[in-house]
């Protein structure tokens, strides 16, 4: 029988790919998340599963600790923990913003990380499995993503906390890696300006999925996500027509993507030295 799964973060986009992929592969999953209503959602959405939900938080050191506890209680042991824990998602120029700003985007997207490492790594060595501990990472990481600053600086620091991990949990029986998302998600909410090439929650699950259970050689501490890794495409846009793919933003959704695709930049550019581009332009 298949150990239960720990998935941190389980109400968020990326976590609830998880818990999809986990459901999927019939793993049993316990999820933990700080939003009561939205694990209620997610048992609803997976009636039947061997999905237990657990109300908590890794905010701290304390946090971190009553959850090992509570997962201690469970009396079952783990076959691995996915990690995808972050703070919203505001957009802004750093400079803009004063100092503390800063310490307080560390606080929710970088140290949660920390505080349930500390506690729960301990708590996967004591079953002495091999299991993997994966953190997720999201976009910006190696390049600064316009208007996100914020979560440029704290994605390159869960870079470096990840490496960190993987080399200190070598004395365990403990895999750590980190699982980087180079772009943002399509989601539900965004899908009708998603660029194709953006990954659906489901994709990073099952590969999140596949690390935890399938390491093959040695595990190097950072892997990108690669589409071609698993079974599963990104969701198709609505339409090809251009107009159709891409309509205009609503109010307050340029606070959601830093940028239209390549694509449109590129027919932006195209309209604009046109000669006539007075003139309606044609469909691409």
């Amino acid at each position: 029988m298949k150990s239960p799964l720990v998935v941190l973060g389980a109400t968020g986009s990326v976590g609830r790919g998880v818990v999809e992929a986990a459901v999927e592969a019939g793993w049993p999953v316990i999820a933990v998340a700080r939003d009561a209503d939205g694990l209620k959602q997610l048992q609803a959405r997976h009636v039947g599963a061997d999905l237990t939900v657990l109300a908590a938080t890794v905010a701290s050191d304390e946090d971190g600790a009553r959850l090992a506890k509570a997962l201690r209680k469970q009396g079952r042991p783990l076959g691995g923990v996915i990690a995808s824990v972050c703070g919203g998602m505001a957009r802004g120029r750093l400079l803009d913003h004063p100092a503390a700003y800063l310490q307080r985007r560390f606080d929710e997207d970088v140290l949660p990380h920390l505080a349930a490492a500390r506690n729960l790594l301990p708590l996967l060595a004591e079953d002495n499995r091999g299991s993997g501990y994966l953190l997720i990472g999201g976009p910006g990481s190696e390049h600064p993503w316009a208007g996100y600053g914020h979560r440029s600086i704290s994605a390159a620091a869960l870079n470096m906390l990840a490496r960190v991990l993987h080399d200190e949990a070598r004395a365990l029986p403990v895999r750590v890696q980190l699982l980087a998302i180079d772009s943002p998600l399509c989601t539900e909410d965004n899908r009708a300006h998603a660029c194709p090439q953006w990954p659906s929650a489901l994709a990073v699950g099952r590969q999140a999925l596949s690390l935890i259970v399938k390491p093959r050689g040695k595990a190097d501490p950072v892997v990108h996500f690669d589409p071609a890794a698993v079974d599963v495409e990104t969701p198709p846009l609505q339409s090809s027509h251009q107009e159709q793919a891409n309509p205009p933003l609503a109010a307050g959704d340029d606070a959601l993507l830093p940028s239209r695709c390549l694509q449109d930049a590129r027919t932006l550019l195209k309209n604009l030295m046109s000669p006539n581009r007075n003139q309606e332009p044609s469909s691409p």
